[in-house]
């Protein structure tokens, strides 16, 4: 199997992710800083590698499965880190409610594409701003320092809470576009 530039950076995003827990974890003053600055590293990869395969026709099979894998694995890792350290009902649940429905998305497009009709649940726009709001609130959350009287994790609470949100509308965006081949299967 020849690895393309993309998919090489997608199993970038993927080596980032233990090294980011161990840097959340470690015991030296700005390790939350280190930490936010490797996962902003593996965001930035998840942008780079869909460009770099669109602009040069790099795209993969292996490509095509492995990257959106590769971002759920870094939206829930850091999630789970960030309810471990912050275990408050409201990080909890607005952790659980963006998990759960990647998971269910995922399956939901899984199922559509065994019966060939992948392409009815395509990414649209409000999925695409989920995925940039969840990625600045799980950023303000692991930094974890205040800004000039600015309560940074109050404001990183409130865009995970909003993230949740759109994570909601882009499911039930693909629900509402899959129902009608939903509702014959039965």
């Amino acid at each position: 199997m020849h690895i393309t530039i993309p998919t090489a950076l997608t199993l970038f995003r993927i080596l980032l992710l233990p090294v980011m827990v161990i840097a959340f974890y470690a015991p030296f003053r700005g390790a939350n800083v280190a930490a936010a600055l490797i996962f902003i590293a593996a965001a930035i990869t998840d942008w780079l590698d869909g460009w770099v395969a669109r602009r040069w026709n790099m795209g993969s099979a292996f490509g095509a499965f492995l990257d959106p894998v590769a971002d759920k694995l870094m939206v829930a890792i850091t999630l789970f880190l960030l309810v471990q350290e912050n275990p408050t009902p409201l990080m909890a649940v607005t952790s659980a409610v963006i998990v759960g429905r990647e998971i269910s998305i995922s399956a939901l497009r899984e199922w559509m594409a065994e019966i060939g009709q992948r392409a009815t649940v395509r990414v649209a726009a409000v999925g695409k701003f989920k995925t940039v709001m969840q990625i600045v609130a799980i950023v303000v959350l692991l930094y974890q320092h205040d800004l000039e009287g600015l309560r940074l994790f109050h404001v990183g609470e409130s865009l995970l809470v909003l993230a949740a949100g759109l994570t909601i509308w882009s499911g039930l965006q693909y629900v509402r576009a899959a129902w009608p081949i939903l509702r014959q299967q039965r």
